[in-house]
């Protein structure tokens, strides 16, 4: 694989694709507790194209600020419940009541030249989570930076390629801090094609409570 240049912290369309398979054969090595990432080959001109595409991770339970002080609500409640919670499966459905799920797409941004996270949270009935909603889970560092700049750090787009509504971490200044990340790392210049997501995932998961696997910082 060829390296990445840190001096713009762009890369190519079809760096993306080679970083983008790579990132999920490793993901999917070593993070058993999550579903896979597929990559989802399509393209916006019609015809299909193997190298052009998105990748996919769907129906995940994020770790939330509401998820965590639900959580530890109900082991309160558990606790003190007289066992009448003790069975796993009555336990699983009534902590299942809270959680929200979590589609998470990655697709290139052809403007910016940088990968862009797409997403979308939904309710145990379906229902979509609207932007306050999803506000409401975010870790406190995220809603700090929303405060500050909402509109150049989440908004609604339309999907590149599913042509819905999905709400976005905008990309423009992407490019700017992956050049200062990738060229503070120990790899310096030299940095390798396949620890561009990684690192960039690294970043932009922490903003809806995805944590990455320290193992795929390996260059193995």
């Amino acid at each position: 694989m060829r390296g990445v240049c840190t001096r713009s912290g762009s890369l190519s369309a079809a760096d993306f694709y080679a970083s983008a398979i790579y990132f999920s054969q490793r993901w999917n090595e070593t993070n058993s507790d999550f579903p896979n990432w597929v990559w989802i080959p399509c393209s916006r001109l019609g015809a299909i194209s193997e190298d052009e595409g998105y990748l996919v991770l769907e129906k995940v339970k994020l770790q939330t600020e509401r998820n965590d002080s639900n959580l530890e609500e109900l082991n309160n409640c558990d606790s003190s419940a007289n066992d009448e919670l003790t069975d796993e499966a009555t336990l699983v459905d009534v902590h299942s009541h809270y959680a929200h799920l979590y589609d998470l797409h990655i697709a290139y941004s052809f403007t910016y030249k940088v990968p862009v996270l797409y997403f979308r949270g939904y309710k145990s009935d379906g229902c979509h989570l609207s932007l306050d909603e999803i506000k409401e889970e975010l870790p406190s560092h995220s809603v700090e930076i929303l405060q500050k700049s909402k509109w150049t750090f989440m908004t609604q787009e339309e999907h590149p390629y599913l042509n819905t509504p999905w709400y976005t971490l905008h990309p423009c200044g992407t490019g700017d801090w992956m050049k200062l990340l990738l060229s503070s790392t120990s790899y310096g210049e030299n940095i390798s094609l396949i620890q561009y997501l990684p690192a960039w995932l690294s970043v932009i998961g922490q903003t809806v409570g995805l944590r990455v696997p320290l193992e795929l910082y390996s260059r193995s």
